[in-house]
Order: C-alpha cells, then sequence, then structure tokens
C-alpha cells in the first residue's frame, strides 16, 4: 500500500492529467507521488499580514496588499512588449508589471474589483514595481489563512503557463496529502529517532508542507536532512562493503622488475615521502586479492602521474596491461610524451589512442592491445569504445575523474573477467566533507607536498588601470627569458561577446608586444584541433613567448619556462577554475607570478574569491571556500551520477551532519551488514528503493 502510494504516477493525482505530468517530469523531475512529495518549499510567507501601498518599499521582501487594478496598457516594441497595471489602495498606487503571458493576464483581469496582491516590491525609476505579481479575488481569497506559514514552491515559466504556479503547486501538495497512508513505516531505526527525538516520518512530511509554526517546519527540516546525507552515506558504505565482499580482485604479487630498473635506473628524480606513502598503499591494496578503487589528490605539479606510472609498471611486471584516460586531446597527448621520454631507456611499449589517430594506426592499436603486445595504452574516451579489447587489462588509471560520467567509466570495467584495479586521479583537491561524500566508497590518498625546489606562486590582485605597469613587468619577465600566459573568460552564454573581447585582448597585445621582438600565440575552443596543436606546440617549443587563451588551457599543458598567468576579467572564474589556471606556472625552479585582472566594480563574492587566491595557494583552503560559496550543487560532475540528489542538506553548511550520519551508517554495517535483522527493515527497505531508482551506478567507482 505504502509503496504504491509513493510509486503511483503522478499523471493519476487529482489536478494533473497527462498533459501536466509531461511537464512536470521534463521540468522538475517529478514522475511519482513520491516525486511530488519531495518537492519541498524553499521558503515560506506570512499570508496573515498586510500591507498598504504606501509602506510598500524595495527593501522588504514579499508582501500581501488588498487592493483594485485600475488600468491595463501594452507598452513596449514588437519584440519587447510588456504589459504595465496600475494598482490603488486608499494610500496610493503602485506599477505592476508583466513581461510574459500578456494575452492571458488582459483577457482574465478584472479592472476596478478588488484583489489580493502578492508580490516582491522593487524601485525603478524612482517609483514602486511589482514584477509578475500573484493575483487572487478577493471574493476567493481564504483571506483567514489558518497558518502564518504559506510554503512557497520552485516552479518554471512552462509550469506556470498551465497553471502550475506556486499556488498550483501547493493545491496538488493538499490533494497528495489527503491520501497520504496515516501508518507510513519509518526508515530509521527506532535507535535513531529516539536519539535525536525526530518528529514521526508522517508528521515530518506534513510539517515540511504545512507547518504550523516555525519551530515544527525547523523540526521537519532536520530529519529529512538528517535521512538524506545518512541514505547517501549507507549506500556509499553499502557498496563499499559489498565490493570488497564479493569483487575479486587481480593479485599483483611481485613488484616485478620494470619498477625496479626504473626505481634504480631511470627515475629522473628523487620521489617526495608523499609519493612514496602513496605507492605503498597501493601496494597494499594491490596484493591484497580485493579489487582497488582509489582516489588520488594532488595540487597542480605534486607528481601524481610518477605515481600513477610506477603502479602501472607493477602491473607489467605482473604481466597485465595498464591505461590511462584522460579527458581532452591535449592531456592524454601530453601523458603520452612525458611517460615516453620516462621510460625512453626501457623496453615497455606504449601507444596513444584518441579521436585523430588515424584509421590504419588505429587497427594496428587494436590487434597489439589484443595480443598483448602494447604494454600501456593512453588516451581520450576513444578507450571506451566497444572495439578496444585488451588481452588483461589489470590497472586503469582515470584523469579529471569528473569530467567522466559515470557510466563511461563502467564501461572500462567490461573490458576484463577480473574487474581491472583502478586509480582515479584529480589536481581539484576536494573538501573532506565533498571527498567522503562523492567519494565515500574510495579509499582516498592525498599528496600533501610539492617536488623540492618549486617556489610558491606569488599571487597578486590588480585592476585595469594598472595595465601599463603589468605590461612593463610582463617585457622584464619575458627579456629574462621567460614566457606568459593571458587567460581570458569565455562562458558558453555570451560567447560572441567573449571571442570578441578575446580577439579585441589579442589585437592590443600584438600592438603591444610588436613583432619581430616578441611573438604571440592564441588559442581558444572554436579553433581547429589542429591550429590549436599548432599554436601550443610553438609555445611549448619557446617560439612565442606569450600565449593568449581562453580555459581551454586550464587543464594540462606543461611549459616549466612559463612564468606569469595573467587572468583577465577574473571575476567571473570560480575558485577552483582560477585555482587550476594558476597551477599552470611554477612548474620550474624560477619564481612565478598570477596577476588577477579585475575591473574597480566587485561583488561580495567576487572579492572573497580574488582575496582567497592572493593569501593561499593551498588547494584544500580553497576548496572548502568554494564550497561554501558556490553549494556543492555541480561538484565534481555528481549531475551525471544522480548521486547528489539532496533536495535540503547542504554539504558546506551541514559538514557536522555529515560526519555524524556517516558515523551512525558505519556503526549499524558493523552491527548487521546485510541490514538482515528486523530492526533495520524499515532502513533496508528504503536502500533498496533508492539504489533502484538511482539505477545501478553502486558497482561502479
Amino acid at each position: 500500500m505504502h509503496h504504491d502510494f509513493f510509486q503511483t504516477k503522478i499523471e493519476f493525482l487529482k489536478g494533473v492529467g497527462p498533459i501536466k505530468a509531461e511537464i512536470l517530469k521534463k521540468e522538475l523531475g517529478i514522475y511519482t507521488q513520491g516525486d511530488l512529495l519531495h518537492h519541498y518549499p524553499f521558503r515560506y510567507v506570512d499570508r496573515t499580514k498586510f500591507y498598504t501601498v504606501r509602506e510598500a518599499n524595495a527593501n522588504l521582501p514579499y508582501i500581501q496588499i488588498k487592493g483594485v487594478i485600475t488600468s491595463l496598457i501594452v507598452r513596449g516594441e514588437k519584440r519587447r512588449k510588456y504589459l504595465c497595471g496600475r494598482f490603488e489602495d486608499k494610500t496610493g498606487f503602485l506599477e505592476l508589471r508583466w513581461f510574459q503571458g500578456i494575452k492571458w493576464i488582459t483577457a482574465n483581469l478584472k479592472l476596478n474589483t478588488e484583489y489580493v496582491l502578492f508580490g516582491k516590491p522593487t524601485e525603478f525609476n524612482g517609483s514602486i514595481n511589482i514584477v509578475h505579481p500573484e493575483l487572487e479575488l478577493v471574493s476567493e481569497a481564504q483571506l483567514t489563512v489558518a497558518s502564518s506559514m504559506q510554503p512557497v514552491y520552485s516552479t518554471t515559466e512552462k509550469l506556470k503557463l498551465k497553471g502550475l504556479d506556486s499556488k498550483g503547486m501547493l493545491r496538488l501538495q493538499k490533494n497528495l496529502h489527503q491520501f497520504l497512508p496515516q501508518n507510513l513505516p519509518e526508515t530509521l531505526p527506532q535507535s535513531v529517532l529516539d536519539e535525536y527525538k525526530f518528529l514521526s516520518r508522517l508528521k515530518t512530511y506534513s510539517a515540511i508542507h504545512f507547518p504550523e509554526s516555525i519551530h515544527q517546519q525547523e523540526k521537519a527540516e532536520t530529519r529529512i536532512k538528517f535521512e538524506e546525507l545518512f541514505f547517501l552515506q549507507l549506500r556509499l558504505l553499502h557498496m563499499k562493503l559489498l565490493r570488497t565482499e564479493k569483487v575479486k580482485g587481480i593479485v599483483f604479487d611481485k613488484v616485478g622488475d620494470y619498477f625496479n630498473d626504473f626505481f634504480h635506473n631511470h627515475l629522473p628524480f628523487a620521489l617526495t615521502n608523499a609519493q612514496k606513502k602513496v605507492i605503498k598503499e597501493i601496494r597494499i591494496d594491490i596484493g591484497s586479492g580485493k579489487q582497488m578503487n582509489r582516489l588520488l589528490q594532488g595540487d597542480v605539479g605534486s607528481g601524481k602521474t610518477m605515481v600513477a606510472l610506477m603502479c602501472m609498471l607493477i602491473a607489467i611486471g605482473n604481466g597485465y596491461q595498464a591505461c590511462i584516460m584522460a579527458p581532452t586531446e591535449i592531456l592524454a597527448n601530453q601523458h603520452a610524451e612525458s611517460i615516453a621520454s620516462f621510460l625512453k631507456n626501457m623496453n615497455v611499449n606504449i601507444a596513444l589512442l584518441t579521436g585523430s589517430t588515424r584509421v590504419g594506426a588505429r587497427r594496428k592499436i587494436h590487434e597489439q592491445l589484443e595480443n598483448g603486445e602494447i604494454n600501456i595504452l593512453i588516451g581520450t574516451h576513444a578507450l571506451i569504445e566497444d572495439k578496444v579489447q585488451f588481452k588483461n587489462l589489470g590497472f586503469v588509471v582515470i584523469d579529471e575523474q569528473h569530467r567522466f560520467g559515470v557510466e563511461q567509466r563502467s564501461r572500462l570495467w567490461k573490458k576484463n573477467d577480473i574487474v581491472p584495479h583502478v586509480l582515479v586521479m584529480t589536481a581539484t583537491p576536494i573538501p573532506r566533507t565533498l571527498a567522503m561524500t562523492l567519494y565515500g566508497d574510495l579509499d582516498v590518498s592525498v599528496i600533501d607536498e610539492l617536488p623540492p625546489g618549486r617556489k610558491p606562486i606569488s599571487t597578486v590582485h590588480k585592476y585595469d588601470t594598472n595595465r601599463l605597469q603589468i605590461w612593463a613587468f610582463l617585457k622584464k619577465e619575458i627579456a629574462a627569458g621567460r614566457q606568459v600566459y593571458i587567460v581570458y573568460p569565455l562562458i558558453e552564454e555570451s560567447e560572441k561577446i567573449d571571442l570578441n573581447n578575446l580577439m579585441a585582448g589579442f589585437e592590443s597585445i600584438c600592438r603591444d608586444f610588436p613583432a619581430p621582438q616578441y611573438h604571440v600565440s592564441i588559442v581558444h575552443g572554436k579553433m581547429k584541433p589542429k591550429d590549436k596543436d599548432f599554436e601550443m606546440q610553438r609555445f611549448v617549443k619557446g617560439e612565442t613567448q606569450i600565449m593568449v587563451a581562453t580555459t581551454v588551457i586550464e587543464v594540462g599543458v606543461n611549459v616549466p619556462n612559463a612564468s606569469v598567468m595573467i587572468i583577465e576579467n577574473a571575476e567571473r572564474f570560480g575558485l577552483s577554475q582560477l585555482h587550476q589556471l594558476r597551477g599552470r606556472v611554477g612548474r620550474g625552479a624560477e619564481q612565478s607570478y598570477c596577476i588577477l585582472m579585475t575591473s574597480s566594480k566587485l561583488g561580495k563574492d567576487s572579492r572573497l574569491r580574488i582575496a582567497t587566491m592572493c593569501e593561499t595557494n593551498d588547494g584544500f583552503r580553497i576548496a572548502e571556500t568554494d564550497l561554501k560559496l558556490r553549494g556543492p550543487g555541480d561538484a565534481e560532475g555528481t549531475r551525471q551520477s544522480g548521486l547528489l540528489d539532496l533536495k535540503l542538506a547542504d554539504l558546506s553548511r551541514d559538514a557536522a551532519l555529515v560526519q555524524r550520519t556517516r558515523d551512525i551508517a558505519i556503526e549499524i554495517l558493523k552491527a548487521d551488514p546485510q541490514l538482515s535483522s528486523s530492526v533495520n527493515a524499515g532502513t533496508r527497505h528504503e536502500l533498496n528503493a533508492q539504489i533502484r531508482k538511482s539505477g545501478q551506478w553502486g558497482r561502479i567507482s
């Protein structure tokens, strides 16, 4: 019965029907009654209080006024039409504006009839406006609202056109709540309910949608947040348990000749202690008989590739093949070049497979992979194609993992009868709460020291007005034989404007740094791959001193001679992006600089981002600040994995709760790994329902 209530398709709810159901699915991902029940209000408004027109000012949040509409006039040009209304009460008048649904509004609103208006006052040209107000005839309005807290639901323009604005959503919730089973079984163990004095599940749903008081709403919200994070942790830990119990791993029982030969005779520099520690952790994993799934975090330039390479040599020494998957061709080429140069005096067969690999070469690679001649394959997601078959893949390295969807990664697993060991690398430091949540089923290793001889990058913030001074500094650096990056933002929505800015910037740089004394390269996403590579190579070889680029260089161009990174319009970049870009310099022994250029008008968040960059080079501190500013919304490609389906919990604000729910989940699984005891029946039922709903991403990293 309860299961049926949650699984019932949304079209069968009174007030929905097939047409609205389609839009609810497309716009909000609401397919079932359960989905609608979990579409919580994002705020509540007090509908018991009324204001007068004279009291309305732009500093107030949403307000409610009684009055009449005395006129409606369509204004503006053909494409930019809008509807103007004059709304009056005894104390004065204000202007109403609509930019959408003009026909419907003019046809349905009655002039000189009393309405209850609800909306957010704003100021425009010195007078008070309300844009897209909610209006209800006084004769129909429920002026005696039982609760002072009316829920407000998020909705979209398409839904509003079908009558599903916030008020329409509220009507659906009321219809739904009439059928909510009165004896809803609990999803949390009784001991947890008692310890935290949580509301019952039934009470929680009614208190989040129709709270009688702020205190009650807060209690409901706390339980929902707890439950979201608890089941997230439980799923991750349960998966980890399954994997370690069920999935057999290939045993690499020796370090092997390849590793020893490289370590003693070809290692170009001494390993840092952090690198040694990580290699040791990996060696324990791959010798244990369980499949390894490890996340390797380390700032740009900390030597992750070297660790990955040495582990691949262990795999080869045990008679297996290894591969590295990178998100872009530039990065794949770079891995191929650096690994080939490290192994140039060893008998290891390396191949590179990307979208640009010619058909003939591709055929040969396929053949040599299947007969085991190729030891290490490096490539982009071309590696995932079904045609790519290994003889015996034993070790997989995935670089900048968040750029690959979970689905894509899982296809590499199927390349072997026994699942290969997996090392996931990222140069994007992930704050602890997020790592615990996103990668709760992975073991995490961190390289937390840079190779000796690296100087910290000096970061400064300059305004556009300081440009002459900066150009003089660049000329001095170039005269000393260094190279410079100048990066412009390229944000999808406004590509045209951005591309113009980039080209204008490029032209003015060419004027200020004229040939033949200076040579300038340009790279942006709209260029053909071979033109891009040609320009990149000129810069890598030192034929050009200045590289003007968009963020295509964020991941993976390695030019140790580049000592200055200038980021134009730095306020338009996110913190992790700024940190990634900065990591392109400081790769040689010289002192390097990162100059953040902005206009003098900066918002509060931009100021904080730029101040953080100037204060610290520590990627983890930067990631913490970034998480607070941005929220975890799209952190690390989780959108693709359906993993972070959090409605109310927030990983940065609720960090303490993340830790607490994880501890409780660990405790419960320790005592009852299969959740088979009767006290955990409700929890097991809910966990299975969630796993079913999200598909089996569970078996993948």
